[in-house]
């Protein structure tokens, strides 16, 4: 039996007993808890911001309070941070998960992040054209798989450097 068609076989059986939460719009006084957690680092720990934007798997997207719950796995992209005075920072992803929990909090947990204005367009650039040499080249297997991945990670680094 399918895990949807049980849950909804106890919610026939158990009427009075499941309760579902109800969902409403943000308001602009409304917060959501960040915390935002690298393996060597806590960049921000149950703060409390007005937005997230995010680069998803499944597309970009901004996290406001009251968002349903769920799991996002993370692709390399920019994740920018609104806090309350309208003030934002920005931060180069490498990977990793972001989890909406009910009640307002968020916990992104990233492979790799870095402040935004710590990299330069120019080195980007130079990286990238090394990948796409090696990319193009007579290299093994192994070594034209890594330099895709390389190229990939620079064209996101390059196009979250256009949006600064």
């Amino acid at each position: 039996m399918s895990a949807l068609r049980l849950v909804s076989s106890v919610a026939r059986r158990a009427p009075g007993s499941f309760v579902l939460g109800r969902r409403g719009y943000a308001e602009a006084s409304d917060k959501i808890k960040l915390s935002l957690v690298l393996p060597h680092q806590a960049i921000f720990t149950s703060t409390d911001i007005v937005q997230v934007n995010l680069s998803a798997a499944t597309g970009d997207m901004g996290i406001l309070a009251n968002h349903v719950p769920s799991i996002e796995p993370l692709r390399p992209g920019l994740l920018e941070v609104i806090e309350s005075a309208g003030s934002s920072k920005k931060w180069f992803v490498s990977g990793g998960f972001a989890t909406v929990h009910p009640n307002n909090k968020l916990t992104i947990n990233a492979i790799e992040a870095a402040p935004l204005e710590d990299f330069s367009p120019e080195a980007v650039r130079a990286n990238l054209q090394e990948a796409q040499k090696v990319l193009s080249g007579n290299g093994s297997e192994e070594d034209k798989a890594e330099a895709r991945i390389e190229a990939d990670v620079y064209e996101a680094l390059q196009h979250a450097l256009g949006t600064k």
